[in-house]
């Protein structure tokens, strides 16, 4: 066997190997609270990503409050890149987040 066709299989074999491992994990489900959260008159955005990041938009500043979030049952723990940290909850669907009232985006 040529040296380059050696070389050439053993990378097919750890590509395969790679793929087998890979392909056997299934990503989890991203938390039903992620997604777009909006206050009644728009003016703020808080989108929660499925990565535990969030973005928030305010008065059309896009990005004005970015950070990761984390939750614990319904209650959200928010660390903002800044270093300030917030909490919320989410009761019937609605997102209490500190005094903000958010409701999900359709």
């Amino acid at each position: 066997m040529y040296p380059s066709t050696r070389r050439l299989l053993g990378l097919l074999t750890t590509l395969l190997a790679f793929a087998a491992i890979g392909g056997s994990r299934s990503a989890p489900a991203p938390h039903s609270y992620v997604g777009m959260w909006v206050t009644a008159d728009g003016r703020i955005r808080q989108e929660l990503l499925a990565s535990g990041r969030y973005e928030e938009e305010r008065d059309g500043r896009k990005r004005a409050y970015t950070g990761r979030y984390t939750v614990t049952g319904s209650h959200l723990d928010y660390h903002d890149d800044l270093g300030f940290t917030a909490t919320g909850d989410v009761r019937d669907g609605v997102l209490y987040h500190e005094h903000l009232v958010l409701y999900r985006e359709c």
